[in-house]
């Protein structure tokens, strides 16, 4: 379960790089008979939120399994 978690969060932040890259890249014009690539960043970060999800719900299944068992403060401490 560690090696998902570890290649969900990693797939986060590529898509977070890839849509940065597209975010200083810009828009360049088309070359000819070329049409232009719209909505790249958009799709990048939309990857970001599915990828952030699944591994929400990952975690939450796996807690309700007991594959992987919480840490941390007590409760009610």
């Amino acid at each position: 379960m560690k090696i998902l978690v570890v290649i969900a969060f990693i797939a986060i932040l590529l898509s977070l790089g890839s849509a940065l890259m597209y975010m200083m890249r810009g828009s360049a014009p088309p070359s000819d008979g070329q049409t232009p690539k719209k909505g790249s960043m958009a799709t990048a970060l939309a990857f970001r939120v599915g990828f952030s999800i699944v591994l929400f719900i990952c975690v939450l299944v796996s807690w309700k399994m007991g594959w992987i068992q919480p840490t941390g403060i007590p409760a009610g401490a």
